[in-house]
């Protein structure tokens, strides 16, 4: 395994008020829904908000960062990631709950869970997030969507920390949503959000929550090592017919497959190494430019150094 200096006492010397936890060499591959990658020079987990901008305002500017979270959406190469990966905890960035018609959550809450804190207050209109795998965090970067809502739809006001440790509010248009992205600097870690429902009949809510389920056990590989959608939609067209017709359904190489159930999901068979499956991803990639002339882009996010 990649092996990178340790500079953790380095960073308690410079922070001897830090509360969190550092860890040198830390495996990632645990933490990601592929099972692959090497580990982070640094792997923080900050106690809490405040102890959050106190590392980011204390950590020397050069030193590359990097954010995780429940890693479902994400490729660690094998060689690891320099520098500092922080990985918000649902102990400190967890909580969701309901005022009125807004519902809040912590960064590192699960999509699936603000659905579900909403069904229970009997707010519609956030059914989709129970159809994404990952937290409230990703979702903020990415504008995550699935089922027909996105999250620029229902988002009032995000939260995040400046890599000077300076607290920052953003509203709906501040986020600057495209499809799966936000135009907000990458630098910026997201620490909670509020997001507006819709009353609605309980059942209604419930039935739209289950059919949105439904979708995903009938039509996604989600018993498996994989992550989400590998690759954004084209204007005007569908990831997965693109890759089907390019004859990828199926396709290996080394430890990496393409799903033959819903053929935009890669999945680690077992034994894939992070390359693997990013190599898998690039040779797909080329097979639909060669063959339909339209170029896919990675919606799956990749970190690291390649070996």
């Amino acid at each position: 395994m990649t092996m990178f200096p340790d500079i953790t006492p380095d960073l308690r010397v410079a922070m001897p008020e830090l509360r969190g936890r550092l860890l040198a060499n830390e495996s990632l591959a645990p933490l990601t829904w592929f099972r692959v990658g090497g580990p982070a020079q640094v792997l923080f987990t900050p106690a809490d908000a405040d102890d959050l901008a106190y590392f980011l305002a204390n950590l020397p500017a050069g030193l590359p960062l990097e954010v995780v979270g429940v890693g479902s959406n994400l490729i660690v190469r094998d060689g690891g990631v320099p520098g500092v990966v922080i990985r918000l905890s649902p102990r400190a960035f967890g909580e969701a709950g309901v005022e009125g018609d807004i519902v809040s959550a912590g960064a590192a809450v699960l999509d699936r869970r603000v659905a579900e804190v909403a069904a229970a207050a009997d707010l519609g209109g956030l059914e989709f997030f129970f159809g994404i795998p990952g937290t409230i965090g990703g979702a903020l970067r990415m504008n995550a969507g699935a089922n027909g809502g996105e999250t620029r739809d229902v988002l009032v006001e995000a939260t995040g920390i400046d890599r000077s440790g300076t607290r920052l509010t953003f509203a709906n248009a501040d986020m600057k949503f495209a499809y799966r992205m936000s135009g907000v600097d990458p630098g910026i870690i997201f620490t909670s959000a509020r997001f507006r429902g819709v009353r609605a009949a309980p059942e209604a809510i419930r039935a739209r929550m289950a059919e949105v389920q439904s979708h995903r056990e009938t039509a996604q590989p989600i018993r498996e090592k994989t992550g989400g959608s590998t690759f954004k939609n084209p204007p005007g067209h569908s990831a997965w017919r693109l890759v089907d017709a390019a004859g990828c359904r199926g396709l290996r190489l080394g430890g990496a497959q393409v799903s033959e159930m819903h053929c935009n999901f890669l999945i680690n068979t077992g034994n894939a190494t992070g390359h693997d499956i990013e190599a898998l991803g690039e040779t797909v990639r080329a097979r639909v430019m060669e063959t339909c002339g339209i170029e896919l882009h990675w919606e799956i996010k990749r970190i690291g150094i390649s070996t």
